[in-house]
């Protein structure tokens, strides 16, 4: 007896490994990936931004990103004893607009230095539904709070979101033709807009993915997040309290899944290590200033540099950083 509805996992999806480059825009499920991505070791930027929801704010984003975008005062708004940027989320706002500026070109620095190292970019959305600012005509990422009255909401088109990413993605693939792009839409429901406003909302994103995939055959692949949560997790059980974020064991659910369809067996393998590696530094001793804890410190930082030795490309800064501290006391 079946008790969930299976949904089929793409076969065809690029594979990668921790020696890959990736570059994650969009959502806050965005971030969730992310961070198990950062965690299992692949070298990724997350969000340069600050969360994305809707598509023409992330391809924005990337256009700034890829070009020589650097932001000054005429591109902030003071509002509530805070400079903000429109495309920006609130954690670089600041009530110091020096400090704003710093904190989003800083930002903006570091991922345009990575661009022509990338080998994939995997972008979540998460609504068609956009803001445009009254007065500018243009899209916002972010209303920062500001009222309602001085946005005009609307609902993106399937061919509005392809026109776009098909120039996007075509500019992009001229200066590195390697380049894989992944999206996913995001199965966090936005209620605020209304449960069937979400349902079109999703279905739009959807429907431009597959065109999007038609259209950059080998470039172009889709991550079916989306449909893992509304099909196989079909529970309230796999959401958080606000029954519209995926709980924790949702999105390991769903990590499992795009880790089985996406990393090669190399990169499984060094996933498993690096994750025994930080359970052991979670490990909180009795007696931490003992010659055991002091001997069990460094059979980590043993492992790590037999694994080093192994994948060079591995990055264990910040574990030995912390295993050097330990031993110190």
């Amino acid at each position: 007896m079946n008790l969930y509805t299976s949904v089929d996992l793409p076969d065809n999806l690029p594979r990668i490994t921790q020696n890959n480059h990736l570059l994650l825009m969009g959502s806050c499920f965005s971030v969730n990936m992310g961070q198990l991505l950062v965690d299992a070791k692949f070298p990724c930027d997350i969000n340069p931004f600050g969360v994305l929801y809707n598509p023409l704010s992330i391809s924005t984003a990337l256009r700034e990103i890829a070009g020589d975008k650097i932001y000054s005062r005429e591109d902030l708004f003071f509002y509530r004893e805070c400079w903000h940027s429109s495309m920006h989320h609130s954690d670089f706002s600041s009530p110091d607009m020096e400090e704003t500026l710093q904190h989003i070109n800083a930002r903006l620095a570091g991922a345009r230095e990575e661009m022509p190292r990338l080998d994939c970019i995997l972008l979540t959305f998460g609504t068609a539904w956009v803001y445009e600012d009254n007065k500018t005509s243009k899209v916002v990422g972010n209303c920062h709070k500001r009222p309602e009255s001085a946005f005009t909401r609307r609902r993106l088109s399937v061919e509005e979101i392809v026109t776009d990413y098909s120039q996007l993605f075509s500019h992009l693939l001229e200066a590195n033709a390697q380049l894989k792009f992944m999206i996913t839409v995001s199965p966090i429901r936005h209620a605020r807009d209304g449960m069937h406003e979400n349902q079109l909302s999703k279905a739009t994103l959807l429907l431009a993915a597959e065109r999007l995939q038609t259209d950059l055959p080998g470039h172009v692949f889709y991550f079916p997040a989306y449909e893992l949560l509304m099909d196989e997790l079909r529970d309230y059980r796999f959401y958080a309290e606000d029954l519209v974020h995926p709980s924790s064991v949702a999105i390991q659910y769903v990590w499992e899944k795009f880790a089985y369809c996406c990393f090669t067996k190399e990169a499984l393998l060094i996933m498993d290590e690096c994750e025994n590696i930080r359970k052991s530094l979670e490990h909180k001793p009795f007696h931490p200033e003992s010659e055991g804890y002091k001997r069990f410190l460094e059979q980590i930082v043993l492992k790590m540099e037999q694994l080093n030795q192994k994948y060079p490309y591995l990055d264990f800064q910040k574990e030995r950083d912390l295993c050097h501290i330990r031993l110190q006391k």
